[in-house]
């Protein structure tokens, strides 16, 4: 038996001796994306809770200095020597406008994915589906200067005055509809301009989840014979629902926050509507107008801050009960 000779070139030994040096390295580089990954995350969490923590130390003040009622005050009053400031006007505008934006354009919304998806003819879908698409692009500021100029005056002329003679005589609901504000700008020309604002956010996420349904089951609904409607009803809704809810959620957290749009055309009066068609305010509104004029450390900046706390809770509250609620529905 012959001396014992060295592994031929290219053996297992050595494939094996010089994999080992990539496989360290891809195992360090795996470490590395693992922790920034890890550090992405959290560093989100870092900025919610120093956006959370600024805000309510800033707002602390005009908690101490009026309490609860702070919640349910309707006063507003900057004048030196006798401040009194609430927040129950603000918090009603905001909630309200945001409400009434979303049932505006969920069905809008609704009703352009279904077309793109299933009626639209192929040559037409690209280009509207850019153009929705091009619509978020356009800056705030712009749809409030459109809105006031254009929206106002043709709501207050086609949409206020009929709706206010013909429903105003309704016991109990006429009131809603019933205004004698003639200046045009009020809580639903706020929540038509929001709903335009958020339109397109809503209706470019219907319209890719809708495509991601597979086709094999719709086939399957049209051989059983269901109609478009059943189709999209019995099929693509249930199938797409939380990402649906999803992108609603994603526009009503616009409403709620949106600021420029809103001060232009919702009147900016700090009193509670009794009508959709009346003038009011928003959180965000009262904190674009008022905060560059309060002084630093002052009660009303203070108060601008509690506000700001609200709106936060407000948005975390909505998006909480959302979750919640696909939750308990997919179980």
């Amino acid at each position: 038996m012959g001396p014992a000779r060295p592994p031929a070139r290219g053996s297992r030994v050595q494939q094996s001796a010089t994999s080992s040096v990539p496989r360290a390295s891809g195992a360090a580089g795996d470490k590395i994306f693992e922790w920034l990954c890890r550090g992405a995350g959290l560093l989100v969490l870092a900025l919610l809770g120093a956006i959370i923590l600024t805000l309510f130390i800033g707002g602390l003040p005009a908690f101490r200095e009026f309490g609860v009622s702070f919640l349910w005050s309707t006063d507003w009053n900057p004048v030196e020597g006798r401040e009194s400031y609430g927040a129950a006007v603000a918090v009603l505008g905001t909630v309200i406008t945001a409400i009434l934006a979303i049932l505006i354009a969920v069905p809008a919304a609704f009703g352009i994915a279904f077309y793109l998806t299933e009626l639209a003819p192929e040559w037409i879908r690209g280009p509207v589906g850019t153009a929705i698409e091009l619509l978020a692009a356009i800056p705030s500021i712009i749809f409030g200067m459109w809105g006031l100029f254009i929206l106002v005056p043709i709501i207050q002329n086609y949409i206020q005055l009929p709706f206010g003679e013909v429903l105003g005589a309704i016991p109990v609901i006429g009131v809603i509809f019933e205004s004698n504000n003639f200046a045009g700008t009020s809580l639903f020309a706020a929540a038509v301009v929001l709903a335009i604002m958020i339109l397109p956010f809503i209706a470019a996420t219907m319209r890719d989840v809708f495509l991601t349904v597979p086709a094999v089951y719709k086939e399957s609904a049209y051989g059983l014979g269901c109609t478009r409607w059943e189709v999209m009803n019995k099929v693509v809704i249930p199938y797409t629902r939380v990402s649906v809810v999803g992108g609603i959620m994603l526009g009503l957290g616009r409403a709620l926050g949106e600021t420029m749009a809103v001060t232009f055309v919702i009147g900016n009066a700090n009193r509670i509507a009794t009508s959709i068609f009346d003038p009011s305010t928003t959180i965000a509104s009262v904190v674009a107008m008022e905060f560059p004029e309060s002084l630093m450390g002052s009660l009303k900046q203070s108060s601008l801050l509690a506000l700001g706390f609200l709106l936060f809770v407000i948005s975390f509250i909505v998006l909480a009960t959302s979750r919640w609620l696909l939750r308990s529905r997919l179980k």
